[in-house]
């Protein structure tokens, strides 16, 4: 069975070419719009990675890592930050590990490998 990874951004672009990396390399993956949908996504399925935007419209990346690790169902998963900010304020939201955009997909693939194992 293979891993599920969630993405959360608001660009469409970035979205795209998270899902076409990881989708190649055989994850299954589940997009979300911003943090408030993928909280609401991420309440009716287990995840086993999720990567986030920091700044995003309704719910920016620091509340969604907020909210994942206040709940129940994916408390524990890796999160991974996929921003253009500073590394201080990616170690402040509790992310497990960070990549900065502009991204390579080999890159995104080799991170994913470590965290899932």
């Amino acid at each position: 069975m293979s891993k599920v990874i969630m993405t959360a951004d608001d660009s469409a672009s970035v979205r795209q070419m998270v899902v076409f990396t990881l989708r190649q390399s055989g994850y299954e993956v589940i997009e979300a719009t911003d943090g408030r949908d993928a909280l609401t996504k991420l309440g009716k399925q287990k995840v086993d990675m999720l990567i986030t935007d920091l700044n995003m419209p309704h719910l920016d990346g620091i509340g969604l890592i907020k909210g994942v690790r206040s709940g129940a169902h994916n408390r524990f998963i890796p999160i991974i930050m996929l921003t253009t900010e500073s590394q201080e304020s990616r170690k402040a939201a509790g992310a497990t590990g960070w990549i900065v955009k502009p991204f390579k997909p080999e890159q995104l693939l080799a991170v994913a490998r470590k965290v899932l194992g």
